[in-house]
């Protein structure tokens, strides 16, 4: 995004906004909503009219600290997973998580989200309205790990629940399945905290494979073939599915027999991996 400003000399109020949106547009990690800004900015209108300028100073300030905030959240709620991960990895010697993946949404989404929801665009309404401005997607190797893992985060006393949906036990029509979470989480900067909603996605890497064709393909579901298409969809789904069951049961049989161990057995199979590294 590039904003241009008419500017003359000897205004120390355009110079500053002039320089912070010069600076604003080129900056490639932040994305801002030129919509918060009133069109055709001019000298004359911000001579004219020296707190709208200074509005359109906070809300562009004010975007890049929320945005800030959520990826400061990101940050936080990444680091939990990557912990229990470890966890796992030293108390049971196996990995529960593949891979983990975040995303802030862009300013065009959030835009056409409050568009489809009739929301008056602001930075107030961004926080209060939109929950998946943050997003982080985990993937993990089996069914049984989403369940493991997500209660296991659910059950930490600073992450409150907001909502959960489980596209696992109750997949969608064309077959769709992951665990959504919409969790609260406090993060502490300088001199305030703040409760910073994220979307949480948790799915196999079965389920992400699908997942991330079905999105490749573009089609309309209220059409003759999008019908057709989402049957085969499903249908794809499905056998996805029963290839996670499989697996999954393939692991227990393994973690059945090694059961027939000798505790000193397993004390030397422990001891075996723990000298592997962590990361």
């Amino acid at each position: 995004m590039t904003i241009y400003v008419k500017k003359d000399e000897g205004s120390t109020e355009m110079n500053q906004l002039t320089s912070l949106l010069s600076e604003i547009s080129h900056d490639h990690d932040f994305d801002f909503p030129a919509e918060l800004i009133p069109a055709n900015i001019t000298e004359t209108t911000l001579l004219a009219l020296s707190e709208q300028a200074k509005k359109i100073m906070n809300t562009v300030i004010e975007y890049k600290e929320l945005m800030m905030m959520y990826n400061c959240a990101l940050k936080q709620i990444r680091t939990k997973f990557e912990i229990l991960d470890d966890e796992f990895n030293v108390r049971y010697q196996r990995n529960p998580i593949n891979s983990i993946n975040t995303r802030l949404k862009r300013s065009a989404s959030i835009r056409e989200k409050m568009k489809r929801n009739n929301i008056p665009l602001s930075i107030e309404n961004i926080k209060t309205n939109i929950n998946d401005v943050a997003g982080i997607r985990v993937i993990c190797p089996y069914v049984d790990d989403i369940y493991s893992i997500s209660e296991a985060l659910i059950n930490q006393e600073d992450i409150t629940l907001i909502s959960q949906k489980d596209y696992i036990a109750n997949p969608k029509p064309n077959g769709y399945r992951s665990m959504h979470l919409i969790i609260s989480i406090p993060v502490y900067f300088a001199d305030h905290s703040e409760q910073m909603k994220i979307e949480v996605q948790i799915r196999t890497i079965a389920m992400d494979f699908w997942a991330t064709l079905e999105h490749q393909l573009k089609y309309k579901e209220q059409t003759a073939i999008g019908e057709s298409i989402i049957a085969e969809l499903k249908e794809c789904a499905d056998i996805i599915s029963n290839t996670d069951a499989k697996m999954l049961n393939i692991r227990k049989e393994i973690e059945e027999s090694a059961d027939n161990l000798t505790d000193d057995d397993v004390l030397f199979e422990k001891m075996r991996k723990i000298d592997s590294p962590l990361i």
